[in-house]
């Protein structure tokens, strides 16, 4: 059996490259034609938070009578409550906005314990006692 010869191979070498290449020859393009984009309209401004009755300032006092309402510490006091419920001003207040509205942590360090409450829109959501 004979071998094919090296001028055989390089035609075919060369053959298989211009076909490879064929494709990646350059041809006329025009650009995309621009298309206008609708602009987005604004989200229309969320509603104020509601909630009622007196609230604390971050000095611990209130902005008005406490209600007088609660009975005991629970989910859903009023922040003015808590401060009429324990009796003395708070040991620290923070005040912040936050996705549901007005948040306030309001801190009483008792002896050998301190309690965080946190409260959404003036209403007791939970409580941390440590």
């Amino acid at each position: 059996m004979s071998r094919p010869s090296l001028a055989l191979k390089a035609g075919l070498l060369t053959g298989l490259a211009a076909i490879a290449l064929a494709g990646c020859t350059a041809t006329e393009r025009t650009p995309p034609t621009p298309t206008e984009i609708a602009p987005v309209p604004p989200r229309p401004p969320a509603p104020p938070p509601s909630f009622s009755g007196p609230l604390l300032t971050p000095e611990g006092a209130c902005t008005g009578a406490a209600p007088g309402t609660a009975a005991t510490i629970e989910p859903g006091i009023g922040e003015c409550d808590l401060v009429r419920l324990k009796g003395r001003a708070p040991t620290d207040v923070l005040i912040g906005e936050g996705r549901a509205g007005r948040e306030v942590q309001v801190l009483y360090t008792e002896p050998g314990a301190k309690e965080l409450y946190f409260f959404v829109n003036n209403r007791l959501d939970r409580v941390v006692k440590s």
